[in-house]
Formats: structure tokens, sequence, C-alpha cells
């Protein structure tokens, strides 16, 4: 029995996907749920499965194609599946009879070629010299290839994010010498315990849950003329991967614990790197954080994820003389940058908004009791 590999269902947000390289060549057997080829939608890479055990007999869309939920890209042929759902091997057909090669027969003598009469002497003309064509300054040493669905999502967002907003950018520097402190002292124990490191990160989704706290508007939305207030903080966590820029969202996040917040963040980044994000991983966030530090950056300005109003931007932590009790002593200091959409938040509300999670984060004591 034939049976249709079709695409699988998308969200509401995405339409088609396209077709990557397929994993299984035709006359391959195959089995039930295993990964056939991979599908590219315009915000994650997902695996078309097989439906049953058989042999793929064919492969209707190509590497490629553009193709929508629901439609067939392959068939599997099942006729030699048993009933316990293992697949049998399927008999090839019997490879065409070659003909046999004909008897040889005697050589017979070649006669030699009469002698060619040489030709009446004529003046040769030289060859025309070729004409050099310069190379095109557009494509010297230079080649293309077509952006990827996910590429062009980003930039298509991007762009929606600086025409459809009124981005603003508020600076301030955190002290993480008692962030630093705190990290030394337990990160050998905590390590042990929850398998997972206690880095940066969770120190800061607790910073902002406590900051957004008290400055709802920032963990809100505009949907047309209308104020969307959320209940709860849905983080988004920006991750590089090798494909592109990817923001899985950390799920209520003001009611995780460090070890909850950094495991889920260890396994939310594994899956951005193994592209094995879901849709559902990257929909719905209220708010976002950016971190440039892990790669040198110093101090940046963060683009809004819309329909979010504000991304906090983290940066490299660096040794710096800061005035401190009449002093000039070392600190390591981090600068943080806080985007939000003017349109609905005011100054105010941003510049204090950083405050607080500067506040928190001076005195990460704060963050285990929650004030």
């Amino acid at each position: 029995m034939q049976i249709d590999v079709r695409v699988p269902a998308l969200s509401e947000s995405v339409t088609s996907g396209t077709l990557l390289g397929w994993r299984r060549a035709l006359g391959d057997a195959v089995t039930r749920d295993e990964p056939l080829v991979d599908l590219e939608t315009d915000k994650v890479i997902l695996e078309v499965p097989a439906p049953a055990s058989g042999r793929l007999t064919e492969i209707v869309k190509p590497e490629g194609a553009v193709v929508t939920a629901g439609e067939v890209i392959a068939r599997i042929e099942t006729e030699a599946v048993a009933d316990s759902g293992t697949a049998k091997a399927v008999a090839a057909p019997p490879a065409p009879q070659q003909p046999a090669p004909p008897a040889p027969q005697p050589p017979t003598a070649t006669p030699a070629p009469a002698p060619a009469t040489p030709a009446p002497a004529a003046p040769v003309s030289a060859a025309p010299a070729p004409v050099a064509t310069p190379r095109s300054a557009a494509t010297a040493g230079e080649r293309r290839e077509k952006m990827s669905r996910i590429r062009a999502r980003i930039a298509e967002r991007l762009l929606d994010a600086q025409r459809n907003t009124a981005m603003l950018t508020t600076f301030n520097e955190v002290d993480m010498h008692a962030v630093n402190d705190l990290r030394q002292r337990y990160k050998a124990e905590f390590a042990a315990r929850h398998g997972v490191r206690l880095g940066y990160m969770s120190f800061f989704v607790r910073a902002v849950c406590l900051a957004l706290a008290e400055f709802p508007i920032l963990n809100a939305a505009i949907d047309g003329d209308e104020i969307v207030w959320h209940d709860r903080v849905d983080l988004g966590i920006a991750v590089s991967t090798p494909r592109g820029l990817v923001v899985p969202v950390l799920r209520d996040a003001a009611h995780l614990n460090f070890a909850e917040i950094e495991q889920a963040i260890d396994a939310l980044a594994r899956r951005a790197r193994d592209a094995k994000l879901t849709l559902e991983d990257l929909s719905g966030g209220t708010f976002s954080i950016t971190n440039g530090g892990v790669f040198g950056s110093l101090l940046s300005t963060p683009i809004l994820n819309p329909p979010q109003s504000g991304i906090l931007g983290m940066h490299t932590i660096q040794d710096r003389p800061v005035a401190e009790n009449g002093q000039v002593v070392i600190r390591p200091m981090m600068y943080l940058a806080l985007t939000y959409d003017h349109r609905l938040v005011d100054g105010r509300d941003a510049v204090q908004f950083l405050v607080a999670v500067k506040g928190a984060l001076e005195a990460p004591e704060r963050l285990l009791i929650g004030v």
C-alpha cells in the first residue's frame, strides 16, 4: 500500500516552507517516525517524519521546493511491512540481463590509406588575437547564494521594527562584583546539585522580572489602537545559531527559580543550535534579553522584537575605575542598554526600569527574596 508523506501543520503566522536536503534516497528503506527531510520555515527548521515503515518509492518535491501544510512531498510503499510494523527487506527488481558479448571475429587486414595528394600552397592568415574582456568589478572575486528563509525573515522583521515602532535606547552601567562573588561562592555546589552551571543569565532574568512587576508597561504591547497588558512574563532569550539569530521564549519566567531558569535556557540554547526548536518555542514572548557581551560587545543599541515594547541588552564585563565612597576602585562593570517603543513607554518609565534592574543586580540578595 502507498502512503503519502505530507507537510505537517504549520502555525497561523507561517504559511509555507522550503525543503532542505532529503535524508533518504529513492528506494531506501525507512522506518516510522524517522526524519526524512528538513523543512525550513520563516522561524525554525522542522523535521518531516516518515508516517509509516516501508520503502521510499517516490519523491514528489525535490530539495529547494516551496511547500505548504498538507502538501504531498513523497510516497512510501508499505506492502512489505510486517504486522509488527517492522520493515522487511523489499526485493529489488532484477537487474537487466546484459547481452552476451559477440563472438570474436578473425582479424581482417585494413588496407593502408592511399597517400594524400598535397594541396597547392596558400597563404595562411594568422588567427585574430583574442580580445581581453575586462572582468566586471561587480563579479570579480564574489559568489552568490540564495538567502535562507530564516535570514530573509530576520531581515524583514528588523526592517518592520525600524519602520513601525518609535525605538529609543537608554543606557546605564552596573557593578557586577556582588554577582561575581555569589557565583564564585556557590557555582560548584550549584552545578553538583542541579546539573547546570550558575551563569549570569539567571540573575538578569530575575532582575528583569522584578523590574517588570514594578513597571508593567515594558511588558505590554500595542495592538492597533489598544494596549495589550500581559499577566505573566514570557521572556525571549536571543540565541545565535549558524543559520541566524533566534529568540526562543522562557515561559512564565517570574515563577522560576535560579536552577529552573538555567536549566530551561540551557535546553533552549541546545535545541536552537541543533535546529530542534518548534514554532511554539518561538511564539508569544512579552519582553526580550540579548547578550552581545558573549561576543565581546562593549555597547550596542538592541532592536525591538515586535510586537514587544522592550528589549534589554547585556554587554561584556570589563574592569574599570569607578568612584566608590570617595575612593577610586577597580570594579567589573557592564553597560546595560534598554531599547523601548516610545509610542507606548515614556522615557521616565524606561529609565526607572533600567535603574531597577541595576539596583537588583548590585544587591543580588534582593533577587533571592523577591523585593
